[in-house]
């Protein structure tokens, strides 16, 4: 007597057939969302399968995420995905407004097309269709049964049925079903047998600055030609265009904000400061005011507000940091005590790094008592106030030492209402920090660029940056040295090895910065350590005051800047691919655009002292052209022109001309026009 069904093996009868798996972009299993560019395409792909020999179909659909859409009922967009074989799925979407937005999968059973393709193999190998025939003009009575919202599908699938009744012959009417025609109609009126929706992904579109741009840092006290006068907004408005000039696109800033006197760092870091010495802008609040506010020396907020538009106007925009310590004398410890911690003795908590101590800084504690909400929103409604202000970059400082959930709700919150704002993840920490961070929602981070500095170090972290799971998560700013670090491969290389890392962070990345003094190849070093001898944290430095122009690289920067702006693979840390080299001073890599329009060649020598040499091979292989290929070349930093003949090459690298050479590749015209023969004639024989 059979046994009655038990409500899970009903239940397994309604489970899908097909599965959808490894869908990407993703990052932590859709816990996250994957980064992207405004108007740059997303490969979007999956595994897709179903049991037997049923074929499929699938597309991506995506809209904007419910918290950026203005109405829950906004419809989807819906790309179709091509098939690549052995399962896998893929196609491109071009995201055109900056915001969050959410996709899926969608995959079904497509009867008709499994029909089409057994019905021609069958004919092919001479076996009688007849009944296949009949089992097509049931198969698309069925398509009729059932509920087509396209009308114009409806009629077109109706003509197809009556023109197949009509057919004089067996092969006519089998012709007229696997017409691409009668395959599109019924494909947009078949129900869809067996469809299925995979989970749902986000992906956060950013625009162009949040993956391509240049960052020149300054303090604006020091924007003068005399350490006893402190610089203004004024000051800093009449260096926009030498800043620009350099090619530099955002203008970014330390702390502006008013300075403690409580336990001030005087110079180079000595617990007691001067009279005279202004302090580190760190140390934030005091009489004046705190995050909100301005540093009343620098100038008033209409100073700053103009000054934004002035930059503006010069194709910069500023960006601020974002420090959430306070200084002893911040209002905030007078207004709300509950926000920090206290010592049993009734002294606040200073912040310490064991064996550090910074005595000139204080922390909130985000979890104190009394602390949630009114701590988190004080925080937002900062960042609120500047981004009203005209600003929309900001560099945050160590928010690796701050909640991650704090990070991930105010990010959110922010671009909830201004989804332009960018976050710079100020973090040198450990890599799965580093990586969350740049999960919960900021736009780019630091690195350790700084400290890798030989050939293999260089190859293997630019090739890992390119690779899962950062490729989908981080955005790599190739900072060249910071107020807080001055690397010590610096100290001693001279004007070549500034050179070199200037190309390496302008090469390697779309995203790099430079703290101003390295345009002047300063590397004073407080002796045995990575910083800044006179360090501009605790004084002020007389910027405007002449240099020897001898010592400068800002020719190369500029040029450097010029030569990024002009090639789309080097906007971003994507496309690069590392080559071998026999010579271990020297790194070889190439930047691409996925279609190959653009190809870039970088090689850098590591050494700035001697001269370097080597064979190699001309990437010939990534255009698919013979090892006896020709190839044009140009050097981009002044413009001259020739044609490689062959793979095997010979460079030569003289650091006292430039430790680096960046070459345009080109196709030469002869292989371009033999491409189109040979397309014309897959087509022809199509």
């Amino acid at each position: 007597m059979p046994m009655p069904a038990s409500r899970k093996q009903l239940k397994a009868t309604q489970s899908p057939r097909i599965a959808i798996e490894s869908v990407s972009p993703s990052v932590d299993a859709g816990r996250f969302a994957a980064k992207a560019i405004v108007d740059k395409p997303v490969t979007v792909s999956a595994v897709v399968f179903v049991d037997g020999h049923e074929k499929l179909q699938a597309r991506v659909l995506w809209r904007p995420a419910p918290q950026t859409r203005k109405t829950q009922q906004k419809g989807w967009s819906a790309s179709t995905l091509r098939f690549l074989g052995n399962d896998h799925w893929e196609t491109e979407i071009r995201c055109d407004t900056v915001g969050r937005l959410e996709f899926m999968i969608e995959a079904w059973i497509d009867h008709y097309l499994g029909f089409c393709d057994e019905i021609e193999k069958k004919f092919a190998a001479g076996v009688d269709i007849s009944l296949e025939l009949q089992e097509g003009e049931a198969l698309l009575q069925d398509v009729l049964t059932g509920e087509i919202e396209d009308n114009d599908a409806r009629a077109d699938v109706e003509q197809l049925l009556s023109r197949l009744r009509t057919a004089a012959s067996d092969e006519d009417k089998m012709l007229l079903l696997l017409a691409s025609d009668s395959v599109s109609a019924v494909s947009r009126a078949e129900s869809k047998p067996h469809r299925v929706l995979s989970d749902s992904f986000a992906i956060e579109v950013e625009r162009q600055a949040a993956e391509f741009a240049s960052w020149y840092e300054l303090f604006p006290r020091s924007m003068t030609d005399d350490a006893a006068r402190h610089g203004t907004f004024a000051d800093v408005t009449r260096q926009l265009p030498r800043i620009r000039a350099m090619g530099f696109d955002v203008l970014y800033f330390p702390p502006i904000h008013p300075i403690g006197h409580t336990h001030r760092k005087g110079r180079n870091n000595a617990l007691i400061a001067n009279a005279d010495d202004p302090g580190s802008p760190y140390a934030i609040g005091s009489e004046a005011g705190g995050h909100e506010a301005i540093h009343p020396e620098l100038g008033s907020l209409e100073d700053f507000l103009q000054l934004v538009q002035d930059a503006h106007e010069h194709g910069l925009e500023i960006a601020l940091d974002f420090a959430i310590q306070c200084s002893p004398d911040h209002p905030w410890l007078k207004q709300h005590p509950e926000w920090f911690r206290w010592r049993p003795d009734g002294s606040v908590r200073y912040a310490e790094n064991p064996p550090k101590k910074y005595e000139d800084i204080v922390n909130v504690d985000f979890y104190a008592e009394g602390a949630i909400p009114d701590l988190w929103l004080a925080l937002r409604d900062i960042v609120m106030t500047w981004v009203e202000r005209g600003v929309k970059m900001f560099r945050v400082d160590n928010p690796h030492t701050k909640p991650l959930p704090f990070w991930e709700w105010l990010i959110a919150d922010v671009r909830r209402q201004h989804p332009d704002v960018i976050f710079l993840a100020e973090a040198f920490t450990r890599p799965a920090m580093m990586a969350r961070l740049g999960k919960v929602g900021f736009s780019q981070s630091y690195t350790y660029f700084t400290w890798r500095n030989t050939r293999d170090e260089l190859a293997q972290y630019f090739t890992e940056l390119n690779g899962p799971p950062w490729r989908d998560c981080y955005r790599p700013h190739f900072f060249v040295n910071t107020p807080d670090i001055n690397p010590f491969v610096l100290h001693n290389a001279g004007r070549a090895g500034f050179l070199i890392r200037a190309a390496l962070a302008t090469m390697g990345s779309g995203l790099w910065g430079l703290y101003s003094g390295f345009e002047r190849c300063e590397s004073a070093p407080v002796p045995g350590k990575e910083e800044y001898l006179d360090s501009e944290k605790y004084q002020i430095r007389a910027r405007l005051a002449p240099e020897p122009m001898h010592d400068n690289i800002v020719y190369e920067i500029s040029q450097l800047n010029r030569i990024r702006r002009n090639n789309p693979a080097l906007q971003t840390h994507l496309g690069l691919q590392v080559y071998q080299v026999a010579n271990g001073n020297i790194l070889l890599f190439g930047k691409r655009t996925a279609d190959l329009s653009n190809f870039i060649l970088i090689a850098v020598s590591v050494d700035p002292d001697n001269a370097q040499e080597s064979h190699f091979e001309l990437p010939l292989w990534e255009f698919g052209l013979p090892d006896s290929a020709s190839m044009d070349g140009e050097d981009l930093m002044n413009g001259h022109r020739w044609t490689w003949h062959g793979k095997h090459q010979w460079m030569r690298i003289e650091p006292w001309h430039l430790p680096f050479g960046i070459w345009k590749l080109s196709v030469p015209d002869v292989y371009r026009q033999q491409e189109v023969y040979r397309q014309q004639g897959d087509a022809g024989h199509d």
